[in-house]
């Protein structure tokens, strides 16, 4: 499957499953109120998940019929645990991380006084998941077959930093509406540009499913919420972990530290008001803002 093909089988079924899925996430359990007070449904990266799988499933039966691989390559089991993975920990979030310290620190200092936070979870969580997602998406290379072990542990806990730093810089981002879509379409399209190896697919058919329901998103009938912007970020990450040099993937990953470290003393939304073409570039296609 070509990366083309990719976007347009992850739009159309997304569109498909966002449609199947609205019912179910207008129940009371995953409204939560926006910034206008209004009641929008959270969660709805499960419709990311559930696209990917959806065509991961037919492209498996497709390969049965004798049209392609039965069983997925490595890179694409990376975006599939990336996927599922991480939005599990962020479902987790939406449904039960309301009350909790937010920031790493705040995560990080609740774990020191023996508190177990849903933050808490995605931290221990999300690095066994980064884990084997690098494990996976950087399998094609053979790392172990070409570097010494202290190499290719270091490159391991490296590709598994990217991603699990990808994962939540978007969850970091997520603070306006279409946001976090925008900012993953324009990783992605970056990605396609500046990949040594080939994307794989599966990253094409979530980047498609994000842009299914961009519309929405800004419109404020559904947030990506945690479940959404762990997942699509963890996604990016596998694809430059699968598709880059280990040099372009180091410079990816100190972006990734820098900003997540800045975050910490820094506001994301300050910081796009202040600059007038991202500012408009944030805006474009929201509604207007909400009057007194």
């Amino acid at each position: 499957m070509s990366v083309l093909t990719g976007l347009l089988a992850g739009f159309l079924t997304g569109r498909l499953v966002w449609l199947l899925a609205r019912p179910l996430l207008r129940q009371p359990g995953f409204v939560r109120t926006n910034y206008r007070d209004r009641g929008v449904p959270t969660g709805g990266g499960v419709v990311l998940v559930l696209t990917v799988l959806a065509v991961e499933a037919g492209r498996v039966l497709a390969g049965a019929a004798g049209r392609g691989a039965v069983v997925p390559s490595a890179p694409r089991a990376a975006v599939l645990v990336a996927a599922t993975g991480f939005a599990l920990m962020g479902l987790l979030d939406d449904l039960a991380g309301g009350g909790h310290p937010r920031g790493f620190r705040g995560h990080v200092a609740a774990l020191s006084h023996g508190q177990l936070t849903s933050g808490g979870v995605k931290l221990v969580g999300g690095a066994a998941v980064a884990l084997v997602t690098a494990a996976l998406a950087e399998s094609r290379t053979g790392r172990g077959s070409t570097h010494g072990a202290g190499h290719g542990v270091f490159a391991l806990l490296a590709d598994a930093a990217l991603v699990a730093l990808a994962a939540n810089l978007a969850n970091l981002l997520d603070r306006a509406p279409g946001r976090t879509l925008k900012v993953a379409g324009a990783a992605f399209v970056a990605l396609v540009a500046a990949a040594s190896g080939s994307v794989p697919a599966s990253v094409a058919v979530v980047a498609g499913a994000g842009l299914a329901l961009l519309r929405d998103d800004l419109h404020e009938r559904v947030m990506l919420g945690d479940t959404g912007a762990n997942a699509l970020g963890a996604v990016m990450g596998a694809g430059v972990v699968a598709a880059c040099g280990f040099s372009t993937r180091l410079w990816v990953l100190a972006a990734l530290a820098a900003a997540n470290m800045a975050s910490e003393v820094v506001s994301f939304t300050r910081v796009i008001e202040a600059i007038p073409p991202l500012r408009a570039a944030d805006r474009l296609g929201r509604l207007p803002p909400a009057r007194d």
